[in-house]
């Protein structure tokens, strides 16, 4: 038999995981090394050289685009159909169980599946049913409660709850109504694919020992993603005859937050007794130096498998660290580093900026829309079309304009009021009647008797809540109305009652339109300051990002850019209680997550990798001074070149004495007596930071962001500036 098609091009630790006997195999496979080509050509070398049947290969992985990819690349090697194989997601192999064995699941033969809107609907009708008020018991909470109990394996009535702990009762108690109503409707969420499928195994052992008998080999990629019931699921089908390959890379184990146990890598060979382990080092993606930088930041972690990336080729580019003066001076840098990127010839599209969290986007995204350069968020929205966004701002356009009819439908029922579809119907019936503005007939509603006594005072506690915002953030500066709007509201409470990282990121990206209130400039400094703003976001929001086929640069979190690469990576934020995150820190599993995250966006890049720290950072509202990342400490000095600004002109003498981690890389620029970053009092605008500077003589100029008076550009010679 020919094997040269399966073993051709592979290194010998590739080599030697392909061919592997071992009754288990765990390949940990390091960023860039080839793991999914390992995984394929080791499908084929069941099937070919062993005589494996194809139907008694089970691969799972995690994602249907990583599915679909297997499935061509099997098809391609073996020339034969993969639609007979199980190869797939853990989700889509476990509806594919269901779907034969629906009578022993207790399901309908067309079972209906639940995407996680549906799901949320669901939860709000269980809710109404049990006479719970969605304001104090949140249908996202218990979504996110229901789904975590289903991915630890745990239906409600495992779950013992102290008769005391209210809380914990109530959620239980949502979570067997919400049960019963799948059962009744037929109905199945993501979560219940996994458990449901688990529990027909456990359950009909003859049915598992058929599945048992006919999965020789079982392959897992990504498996350091993997959580309880995943892990548990594998387990119980794998049995004690199957032989399991587990794939994977325990640094790159990042989504602790949603499930992920890395301990599930780190007892592979534990839980899986006779099991060889591969490493594979060798990395044919990126330069020696950023590998260097990777290995380097990696090694502080504890309990590590262990493996060290290495490349044939030498050296690299050096890594470029810009230390900047605050979050709009750091954005300026990385929009003139992106143009320059474009300017020498390089497609946007190989381009990436990372960052650890979504409130971070909105600097970026208004830096390279002043620079017209074409950008796409990758996995997400952009900043203004995000739905607590638009919330925030339909609040401010009522406050603004009663007649706002879009405004007015976004917002009257958020956070719920107790206003339903009947009384907005009433409502929306009596405006096109009397050609009325929604607000205006929901008062004449009101006044003329025309609703039920419940739903009038429900109304009328919103109307007089608008009319609240108007009058008491008249006096305000933009900021403070913004943020009293967004408290006086509930919009804040709303989203902080939401659990898990997404509720978490609601109420930051709240928090950011606030920043963003402290940095605008009004066109007319005379005129109102809230409708200039109101109409600069509409205009933000407007500007369409580029389509997935546009040559556009790629913005997108840490956590969204695990499995992409690009020539040019830029990572922003590098700062302590920002990357590492604040919350991390508050454990050590969470700081080697953070450390994992690190690693995994150094190792995205091919050919440049950009880093990027601010002195000071208006984020969650409030300027922020955090030291720079310790991830930037774990980095060897002789891979790291300090960059400066191509805005400003250089000077030898830096103004403000740069902390230890920068000693040898400082960006400061000095001017005269000021520098960039400078902290300097002002006798009209008190406090503040300067971010720019520029002229020479008595036209020198320093832009200043001051505390409480905005961003403002001085003429040094007169603006009787002083340093702090």
């Amino acid at each position: 038999m020919d094997i040269t098609p399966i073993l051709a091009g592979l290194n010998d630790a590739q080599r030697a995981a392909v061919t592997s006997e071992s009754r288990h195999l765990l390949v940990l496979a390091g960023a860039g090394s080839g793991k999914t080509r390992v995984l394929v050509q080791r499908i084929a070398w069941l099937i070919d050289v062993q005589g494996l049947s194809p139907q008694g290969v089970l691969a799972v992985t995690f994602t249907n685009k990583a599915a679909r990819e297997m499935r061509t690349r099997i098809e391609h090697l073996l020339s034969i159909p993969t639609r007979s194989m199980w190869v797939g997601t853990f989700h889509g192999i476990a509806n594919r169980l269901l779907s034969q064995h629906w009578q022993e699941a207790g399901l309908p033969q067309h079972f209906q599946i639940l995407d996680s809107d549906d799901q949320r609907r669901l939860i709000k009708r269980t809710l109404a049913a049990l006479h719970l008020d969605e304001a104090q018991w949140p249908p996202r909470q218990m979504q996110w409660f229901i789904n975590q109990q289903k991915d630890a394996g745990q239906r409600a009535a495992d779950i013992e709850a102290d008769p005391a702990d209210h809380l914990l009762q109530t959620q239980l108690q949502v979570y067997a109504a919400y049960e019963a109503a799948c059962r009744q409707t037929g109905a199945v969420d993501f979560a219940e694919l996994l458990l449901r499928s688990y529990e027909l195994w456990r359950e009909n052992p003859k049915l598992l020992a058929a599945y048992q008998t006919r999965f020789h080999s079982i392959l897992v990629d990504e498996f350091q993603d993997t959580n309880a019931i995943q892990y548990a699921w594998l387990k119980v089908l794998a049995g004690e005859a199957a032989s399991v390959t587990a794939v994977g890379n325990d640094d790159q184990s990042i989504y602790g937050w949603r499930g992920a146990r890395v301990d599930n890598i780190l007892n592979f060979a534990n839980h899986f007794p006779d099991t060889a382990t591969v490493r594979l080092e060798q990395n044919y993606r990126s330069t020696a130096n950023i590998l260097k930088a990777a290995n380097a930041v990696i090694a502080h972690n504890p309990a590590r498998l262990g493996k060290k990336l290495w490349t044939e080729s030498t050296g690299g580019e050096p890594l470029s660290l810009y230390t900047a003066a605050d979050e709009q001076d750091e954005a300026h840098f990385i929009a003139d580093t992106l143009q320059e990127w474009a300017e020498r010839g390089h497609a946007h599209r190989d381009s990436a900026v990372l960052y650890r969290s979504n409130v971070q986007s909105r600097v970026l995204e208004e830096a390279l829309l002043r620079r017209n350069l074409p950008y796409r968020i990758y996995g997400g929205q952009r900043f203004y079309e995000r739905l607590e966004i638009r919330n925030a701002v339909a609040y401010l356009r009522l406050a603004v304009n009663r007649d706002d009819d879009a405004a007015f439908e976004r917002v009257v029922n958020l956070p719920t009021r107790g206003i339903g579809a009947r009384t907005l119907d009433q409502i929306r019936q009596r405006a096109r009647a009397e050609r009325l503005s929604l607000f205006a007939a929901s008062r004449q509603l009101i006044d003329q008797h025309g609703l039920p006594a419940r739903a009038a005072n429900a109304l009328f506690g919103f109307l007089r809540l608008i009319d609240e915002l108007a009058t008491s953030t008249a006096g305000l500066e933009l900021a403070a109305a913004v943020e009293h709007t967004l408290e006086t509201s509930g919009l804040l409470e709303f989203y902080a009652n939401e659990k898990g990282e997404r509720g978490q990121t609601r109420v930051d990206n709240l928090h950011e339109i606030i920043s963003a209130c402290k940095d605008f400039q009004p066109d007319d400094p005379a005129a109102a300051p809230l409708p200039q703003f109101l109409a600069a976001a509409a205009l933000d929001a407007g500007d369409t990002q580029a389509g997935e086929d546009q040559d556009a640069v790629q913005l997108m979190t840490l956590h969204s850019a695990k499995g992409l690469e690009f020539p040019l990576v830029i990572i922003a934020g590098l700062e302590e209680n920002l990357f590492p995150h604040a919350r991390a820190l508050e454990t050590p599993d969470g700081l080697a997550e953070e450390r994992r995250l690190a690693y995994v966006g150094i190792t995205r890049a091919i050919s440049k990798l950009v880093l990027a720290t601010a002195q000071c950072r208006r984020i969650h509202g409030g300027e922020h001074y955090n030291q720079p990342s310790r991830f930037l400490r774990d980095l060897p000095p002789e891979l790291v070149e300090a960059v400066h600004s191509t805005r400003l002109t250089p000077s030898p003498q830096p103004a403000f004495k740069p902390s230890p981690i920068t000693a040898q890389r400082d960006s400061a620029i000095a001017f005269g007596a000021f520098g960039l970053g400078q902290r300097v009092q002002h006798p009209k605008f008190g406090e503040g930071v300067v971010l720019n500077l520029e002229g020479a003589g008595h036209h020198a100029r320093a832009q200043v962001r001051f505390r409480t008076a905005g961003t403002k550009w001085l003429v040094l010679s007169h603006a009787r500036l002083q340093a702090v």
